[in-house]
């Protein structure tokens, strides 16, 4: 069995100068893996088991072709597409007829070798995952030692969901608050306690999302129940470690009122809870299911406005810090 200091994760990025994910500057590492699908996730390239998967950006291609010529399983195709454009001059005669050509890749044989990614050379095709070391990871935390001293900061694993990856998890945590540096964990906190309860010791502040307040529609948005994830919060509450809630806003999905006043009559009675974090949807989430070959099903969705006082107002109730966008 390896050693603690080379137990390996899978990355998909690392944040260095982060000041969106806990207290003063800190360094996110973003880890692969998470239980949960929701409808509007922003990293769909985290979802699934911990394992590398390939990651198209069509703008990036220069179609050469040398991804075909690797790939051994035939997944990568290259079509003419043929556009009709008006010409100037040309409206007696009607619409002209423009081809050029388009790197397809045909997701349904991808296995995610990355014999692709090796020979392309305009980094179109590229990998979302690396393995590190905790060793490795150390090394850059290090990097940023004297930020985190001077903003209160340090380091936050997030995800995908970082419990996914539970010994890894563990083993880097430790490691950090050995050497001194504040611990954060960016949960969904859909986990087995047991889990969760030995990686605890090792955090200094909890991130928590909390997205329905409803069972049933927490798993329709989701993919799971919320059962575990609102008994693990109050857990946490027991054992006294602070904690943020996050609760990401997305229209048509968990913006009503009624979930919000649930969600603020769940928080309330948490001594533990410091903060409560209104995050706003993002809609450039869609551009990133196209490159991994999936339908973003939110597409027509678009950001809240003018609702900020009477959300603010809901959450002041709770007599917890309460702020917008963070």
């Amino acid at each position: 069995m390896a050693s603690e200091s080379e137990t390996r994760g899978l990355i998909f990025s690392i944040s260095r100068a982060s000041g969106e994910d806990g207290p003063g500057i800190r360094t996110t590492l973003f880890m692969k893996g998470c239980p949960l699908r929701c409808l509007w996730c922003h990293s769909p390239q985290s979802q699934g088991p911990p394992r590398p998967r390939l990651v198209f950006y069509q703008n990036r291609c220069i179609l050469c072709g040398a991804c075909s010529e690797a790939c051994p399983h035939e997944a990568q195709t290259q079509e003419a597409q043929t556009q009709r454009a008006q010409t100037q001059g040309a409206a007696s005669r009607g619409a002209e007829s423009t081809s050029s050509e388009e790197r397809r890749i045909l997701w349904d044989r991808c296995e995610h070798c990355g014999r692709c990614v090796e020979v392309c050379p305009s980094r179109a095709l590229q990998m979302a995952g690396e393995w590190m070391t905790v060793d490795q990871i150390m090394d850059v935390v290090r990097r940023d030692g004297v930020y985190y001293r001077n903003s209160g900061g340090g380091v936050t694993f997030s995800g995908g969901e970082p419990t996914a990856q539970p010994r890894f998890l563990e083993a880097c945590a430790k490691r950090c608050r050995d050497e001194g540096f504040h611990t954060a964990l960016d949960t969904c906190g859909y986990v087995d306690w047991p889990v969760l309860e030995k990686i605890l010791p090792h955090i200094d502040l909890f991130l928590f999302d909390l997205k329905h307040a409803d069972g049933q529609k927490h798993e329709h948005l989701t993919g799971v129940n919320n059962d575990v994830i609102h008994n693990n919060l109050r857990r946490i509450d027991e054992s006294a470690k602070p904690i943020w809630i996050r609760i990401p806003l997305i229209p048509g999905c968990n913006d009503s009122e009624e979930n919000l006043q649930r969600i603020a009559e769940m928080v309330r009675p948490l001594k533990a809870v410091k903060k409560v974090s209104i995050l706003p949807y993002n809609s450039a989430a869609g551009a990133h299911y196209g490159m991994i070959g999936r339908v973003y099903d939110l597409e027509e969705v678009h950001q809240l406005e003018g609702r900020g006082s009477e959300i603010m107002k809901i959450f002041s109730a709770t007599n917890k810090e309460v702020e917008l966008g963070r």
